[in-house]
């Protein structure tokens, strides 16, 4: 099991990082001791100061496939949920400042938050889903999946030309703007817009 990160996906979110917008995919990966899974706390590391959530809708694979191609993309999702990219922001600033790759301050264990998933019928489409996150119940992030720079169907089709893809892979899709810091005490609530309305799909309270 793979846990594939697009990173950048956002116009708005790179723009409030400071980052340039991309000509294709950031990809980054995480390791699979990084889930976090059936809502279990979250335990702020040591090694870090300044601990920032990001919210992502996320693809769960549902076959096996190399170099996919455009039309067949979308087949290859077979459910859909909302996750959390927990990063350490002053990490990952040292580390992009000396030029080292991000995995320390992202693939740390327990940095993949994953919630609930939905099947593909109990949303409204795939074009143009619609999720936030609130933090002690206060909405600090909101997408829509028809802002994101690469959608669904590149994302597969690019990632998948370096990895093959396997049932049961994570694609976290990459987060809107609006990331900001935790503390221990807080509480996050993540919430995807499906047919019958705003359903609950990830919570995970930090220790």
């Amino acid at each position: 099991m793979k846990i594939i990160c697009i990173g950048r996906n956002y116009a708005a979110h790179a723009k409030e990082l400071n980052n340039p917008i991309p000509a294709q995919p950031v990809v980054f990966m995480k390791p699979a001791s990084a889930l976090l899974i059936n809502r279990k706390p979250f335990y702020f590391p040591e090694f870090t100061k300044d601990l920032h959530y990001e919210a992502e809708i996320v693809l769960k694979i549902g076959k096996n496939g190399r170099h996919v191609q455009p039309e067949f993309a979308l087949d290859y999702i077979q459910e859909i949920g909302l996750g959390i990219d927990f990063t350490a922001r002053d990490l990952q600033l040292e580390l992009k400042a000396k030029g080292q790759p991000w995995e320390l301050a992202k693939g740390f264990d327990g940095s993949a938050v994953i919630g609930d998933f939905v099947s593909l019928d109990t949303l409204p489409g795939l074009s143009n889903i619609e999720f936030y996150l609130e933090k002690n119940g206060e909405r600090v992030q909101h997408g829509f999946s028809k802002d994101m720079l690469f959608s669904f169907q590149d994302i597969i089709c690019f990632v998948s030309q370096y990895f093959k893809l396997q049932m049961g892979d994570y694609i976290y899709t990459g987060t809107p703007a609006g990331v900001g810091p935790v503390v221990v005490g807080d509480e996050l609530r993540g919430f995807l817009m499906t047919k019958d309305g705003a359903k609950e799909t990830l919570a995970c309270n930090i220790r």
